[in-house]
């Protein structure tokens, strides 16, 4: 797969975007350690969403004044002070980590604005959707890594998950360096006017765009929620423990997530992106309806599998898809696609609502339902270009 050298750095700066995604598996662990309530945990999740809210369309403008690549480095910055500050404090304050996944859910969110877009400055003519794809694979590198290394850490060296905070630390300054160090040319806009929070909003007005970020906004938050309650529902359906089997659930998620994720970056050399994006959609929606049938534990984990090989590149290939169809907005669009990712802390609340009020695999439903959404906007979006 030939690639241009100056996406390299690209492609770690979608790995450290993963490393936003620990908020999910340290909860459980920090609320141990800290002796939190439920309502106190889910602070920890929700310092590392809210930022996709509140500053994805601001830094969308910021970058189309300035560059991409600055508001890369800005959200390596921050999330470099995000994981050195707890280790000078040795982990002694709750309130003091929570201020650090709050600037490394920051990190997160800017690495988002400038990562995608830049992707495309950096790509071969052509690729750009086959490398957002594979980005996003690297991207969930970094995603399993916050489950992975502390099993490893605690099987192997009887440590836990703060061990976390200095190696991300180091792969994010060694990230830092390498892009500032690397000249970028970014591709200019027709854009006759410059990015601004009326422009951005009103771009919405536009069917495209708007019926393609609501995609992204139940996507994202389809994924949390599958994420977060697989454990539930092998516990629920094959009395897994939850505290020793049940995390298992996720941890295949992530993997299939992840493997999906490269080979559609090996796929798109060779089918269209909006007959893929036709394909992942009707995959995951079989995935997530087959969770409801299976008869044993070994098919569940199928159809786990085939979620997420289903959800794998939903995400790069919706986004690039609308950039492509409106280049000369691609930082506006990328602006409010990332702030669609706030969905990741909306939709799995639905999710809850549904499962107490009726029970936990209705809530499955609304992942479900979301799918057919994105099912009827992808066949809607088939022609665009890629």
């Amino acid at each position: 797969m030939k690639i241009s050298r100056k996406s390299i750095p690209i492609f770690l700066a979608f790995l450290c975007m993963g490393f936003g995604d620990v908020v999910g598996p340290l909860t459980s662990q920090v609320q141990s350690d800290y002796n939190l309530s439920n309502f106190s945990a889910g602070l920890i999740t929700f310092m590392g969403f809210i930022m996709f809210g509140l500053l994805s369309v601001p830094m969308g403008i910021f970058q189309d004044r300035r560059s991409k690549k600055l508001v890369l480095i800005l959200g390596l910055s921050a999330a470099f002070l995000g994981l050195i500050i707890p280790m000078i404090a040795q982990f002694s304050s709750f309130v003091l980590l929570l201020a650090a996944l709050l600037l490394l859910g920051t990190g997160a969110t800017l690495l988002q604005v400038g990562g995608n877009p830049i992707m495309r400055d950096v790509s071969l003519e052509g690729k750009y959707s086959r490398n957002l794809s594979f980005g996003q694979f690297v991207k969930a590198i970094g995603s399993i890594s916050g489950a992975l290394i502390p099993l490893m850490a605690a099987q192997f060296f009887n440590l836990d998950w703060k061990v976390l905070f200095p190696i991300y630390a180091i792969i994010v300054l060694i990230t830092l360096i390498y892009i500032q160090l690397t000249p970028i040319k970014e591709k200019s806009t027709n854009q006759q006017s410059t990015a601004s929070l009326k422009s951005c909003f009103k771009l919405m007005r536009n069917p495209t765009v708007f019926t393609m970020v609501l995609a992204i906004f139940l996507y994202v938050g389809a994924e949390v929620s599958m994420s977060a309650k697989l454990p539930n529902y092998l516990e629920l359906k094959f009395n897994f423990d939850i505290k020793e089997l049940g995390l298992w659930g996720t941890l295949f998620f992530f993997l299939n997530l992840m493997i999906g994720r490269f080979l559609g970056g090996v796929v798109l050399n060779w089918i269209k992106p909006g007959l893929f994006l036709i394909i992942s959609v009707a995959l995951s929606i079989l995935g997530v309806l087959a969770l409801f049938f299976v008869p044993t534990s070994t098919y569940g984990f199928i159809a786990i599998a085939v979620i997420g090989l289903g959800f794998a590149n939903v995400f790069p290939l919706v986004f690039s898809i609308t950039i492509d169809s409106l280049p000369d907005r691609a930082n506006e669009i990328s602006g409010l696609m990332v702030t669609a990712i706030i969905g990741g802390a909306i939709m799995p609340l639905i999710f809850g609502l549904v499962a107490d009020s009726i029970s936990l695999m209705a809530g499955f439903l609304v992942p479900a339902l979301s799918f057919v959404y994105i099912l009827i906007v992808s066949v809607l979006n088939l022609n665009k270009p890629a």
